[in-house]
């Protein structure tokens, strides 16, 4: 293969060149199968507190807050007379109970804003961008938005604990993990899906008549719709009931739980719904959470889930629209496999297909952004919050799609006038922070290929006034908004 083709391996498939990874990418496909081999980095987020432990401080810091307001509304005073003097608003009870959370609250934001940042720096110092965006893609195919305040903490420790474990190995492995995640459960509220049939609904009923515990089909919803058949995939309304009852009792340790859910997840036998289930015609029996979990193993193995797979990650890293063959030969590669991924990211990097001319993807803002990162070794993950705000400038805040989908996938919806516009302005302000004593054209030959140092990007390079403008022109440039 050619330098076009390193090019490719490093720019499209992986995460953006650092000066010196096209050297190494001589071999590209070889390059992107020793990464699958190797597997992910855990290593990196090995300090970091589990989903269980953050679930705990969120448990302690709410319930000391509902203690607060019953203590106010237990002290609450007469006003006093006009001619008082104004208390010390610094001296009230709620001030001084509101100083007592604050170390909770300091310490469940310090921690989410370690998390992002460990994220977005391993992503631009990785020495395999290929697993670390099969990731990246992951988390956007289950996507959880942060928006929504039961899942605000739980987006990047999902990411880490249910995805990055999994992204080589089995997808049933790695969908289980997923839809156990307290991320998930909490975001599509199976939290809080009651059987209506079950112990719990029963107890309710007898000792409240008037009060209904109810089934929530939401998870189930998005299980078949986005994770594993399609939209297009051949399940009924009715499948969506009978897998949102499978599930019931998946949820999350409550404050009464002590000891239990270490890592987040907790199965409520009193909340399932009793009986035999039948999905997409095939009966599964009254097994408690084991039913569930037998569900989600067949839909990983599901002709209509490998070739949505199969879709996806074609269209992630070849085209828009990615060639109807292609998307085949991956899907009959991962049923062959068992649903192994591995074989499924194996028979895209050895199809030819996936390497033609016409291959090229547009870079979203999160892709612009950690591109530049690893080419300039620009270190933004220090200031996670300033990174956060340059994203949400451009229009891809972190863990933040707002809708189960996850965020969009196609060069229509990045290439608006306004976005491009916006990207101009992050260019200079990226420029900026570039380190060590790099010349423009240098690293854009180092970055986008020796193609880079000739041409009309190369004349621009040699014009500019200064190595900051010239970075600038570099990452604002057509050739560097496209993975090729």
């Amino acid at each position: 293969m050619n330098e076009t083709s390193a090019t490719a391996a490093v720019n499209r498939f992986g995460l953006g060149a650092k000066p010196g990874e096209l050297a190494q990418a001589r071999d590209p496909r070889g390059w992107l199968r020793a990464q699958l081999r190797a597997g992910p980095d855990l290593a990196a987020f090995a300090g970091l507190p589990g989903s269980g432990e953050l679930l705990r401080r969120q448990n302690a810091y709410r319930q000391a807050r509902r203690q607060d307001r019953q203590q106010d509304r237990a002290q609450e005073a007469p006003p006093p007379p006009p001619d008082a003097a104004a208390p010390d608003a610094a001296a009230t009870p709620r001030a001084a109970a509101a100083r007592e959370r604050a170390p909770l609250q300091q310490a469940l934001r310090r921690d989410a804003f370690d998390d992002l940042g460990l994220r977005y720096r391993v992503a631009a110092t990785t020495d395999a961008p290929f697993v670390e965006r099969l990731v990246h893609f992951w988390s956007n195919h289950f996507a959880i938005s942060i928006d929504k305040n039961q899942a605000r903490l739980m987006a990047a420790p999902m990411e880490r604990e249910a995805i990055r474990p999994h992204v080589t190995g089995r997808f049933a492995d790695l969908l289980l993990a997923v839809e156990t995640h307290p991320g998930m459960l909490l975001y599509l509220d199976n939290a809080a899906s009651i059987g209506d049939d079950s112990m719990l609904a029963r107890r309710a009923v007898r000792r409240q008549p008037r009060r209904k515990l109810g089934l929530n089909e939401n998870l189930a919803r998005e299980i078949l719709e986005l994770h594993t058949l399609g939209v297009n995939g051949g399940y009924a309304q009715q499948d969506v009931i009978e897998l949102a009852k499978a599930i019931t009792g998946w949820g999350t340790p409550l404050p009464r739980d002590a000891g239990r859910g270490g890592d987040g997840y907790v199965y409520r036998p009193v909340a399932h719904e009793p009986g035999v289930r039948s999905v997409l015609g095939r009966r599964y029996a009254d097994d408690g959470e084991a039913q569930g979990r037998a569900i989600l193993r067949d839909l990983a193995m599901h002709p209509a889930t490998a070739k949505h797979l199969a879709f996806k990650l074609a269209r992630h890293f070849v085209a828009d629209a990615p060639p109807p063959a292609l998307v085949e030969r991956m899907a009959a590669a991962y049923l062959r496999s068992g649903g192994e991924l591995a074989a499924l990211y194996a028979a895209m990097i050895d199809d030819d297909a996936a390497w033609s001319g016409e291959a090229r993807k547009f870079k979203s803002p999160q892709d612009f952004v950690v591109s530049a990162m690893r080419a300039g070794g620009i270190a933004l993950d220090r200031d996670p919050r300033a990174l956060l705000r340059l994203l949400q400038a451009l229009g891809q805040p972190s863990f933040t799609p707002r809708s189960p989908a996850g965020f969009p996938d196609t060069a229509a919806d990045w290439a608006s006038g306004d976005a491009l516009r916006k990207r101009l302005q992050a260019a200079a302000a990226l420029a900026g922070q570039v380190s060590g004593d790099r010349r423009p054209l240098d690293l854009a030959a180092a970055t986008l290929g020796p193609a880079a140092a000739q041409g009309p990007l190369a004349d621009a390079l040699r014009r500019a006034g200064s190595p900051q403008e010239g970075f600038a022109l570099l990452f604002s440039s057509p050739a560097f908004q496209w993975r090729v």
